[in-house]
């Protein structure tokens, strides 16, 4: 006789209390140990670790090649510090903050996206981020460090779902339930998320922050030390949200049957753009 109380469902899990992507995880331990031997060498060794693992503009004028060994690596710099200099940072604090950020906003994009298309997701993020400033000051010999312009490409990577109803922040709209587990299937195409009033916010407050810390005096008033490179988190914050639809492996299922999207789930506010 069959036991009525009986129940074939596997027992629930709950979550584990620490439960950050390994991509993102690898990112901080890289970050962290690159701050932790910068910080145990010489004077001098931080001054050469600089000179040949930041971005600094100048590199990359035709004369700079007669400049050596102003500006040591040769082309070989020219294309590794696009990536490595998301990897030094001004100091512990510069540090902390960009940690912050890239476990707040990396998580939910590393999930989504799974490792591999995480990495290169972020890394062309930062290399949008270096070439937008290097084009705006070509010429500049100021060093330029941090991930934060790879970090606010997974924030504009990250407005392409998160405000869906759906996604880990569709509740804001009352549309939907929290998914803190990448958000759902779904993503906006550019041209419904730029009309989503949630994500144009998310947009313009961000912009303005970056704005009003990077190119006025308030980032002295407030005792921030170091020039915030505000042009190349722009960058890479415009090629996280305009290409992330070609990292995305969800797609839209707009029969609304047995595909990413659940049925009877179309919303009809969807356009041909979702598909990008």
């Amino acid at each position: 006789m069959a036991d009525p109380y009986s129940s074939d469902l596997p027992p629930r899990r709950e979550p584990p209390a620490f439960n950050v992507p390994g991509a993102v995880l690898v990112l901080l331990v890289l970050i962290f140990g690159v701050q932790i031997v910068a910080i145990s060498l010489s004077f001098e060794q931080q001054a050469q670790i600089l000179l040949l693992f930041s971005l600094i503009p100048a590199r990359y004028l035709p004369e700079a090649v007669a400049l050596q060994p102003a500006f040591p690596g040769g082309v070989g710099a020219e294309l590794w510090t696009p990536i490595t200099y998301t990897f030094l940072h001004g100091g512990w604090e510069h540090l902390i903050v960009n940690s912050v950020w890239l476990l707040a906003f990396g998580s939910p994009v590393a999930r989504r996206l799974g490792p591999m298309r995480f990495l290169l997701f972020y890394f062309l993020c930062g290399i949008a981020g270096a070439l937008l400033h290097v084009v705006l000051y070509a010429g500049s010999e100021i060093p330029v460090v941090g991930a934060s312009a790879a970090i606010s490409g997974l924030m504009g990577g990250a407005a392409r779902f998160v405000f869906l109803a759906d996604g880990p922040l569709g509740a804001l709209g009352g549309r939907g339930l929290d998914r803190p587990m990448g958000g759902g299937a779904r993503r906006a195409g550019i041209l419904t998320a730029l009309r989503d009033r949630r994500t144009l916010i998310f947009v313009g407050v961000w912009i303005g922050l970056n704005l009003l810390f990077g190119a006025t005096a308030l980032s002295g008033i407030l005792g921030v030390a170091v020039q915030v490179a505000w042009e190349a988190h722009l960058g890479g914050f415009l090629f996280g949200l305009l290409v992330f639809g070609l990292f995305d492996p969800l797609r839209w299922s707009p029969s609304g049957g047995p595909g990413n999207v659940g049925y009877g789930e179309w919303l009809g506010d969807q356009g041909s753009d979702d598909y990008r």
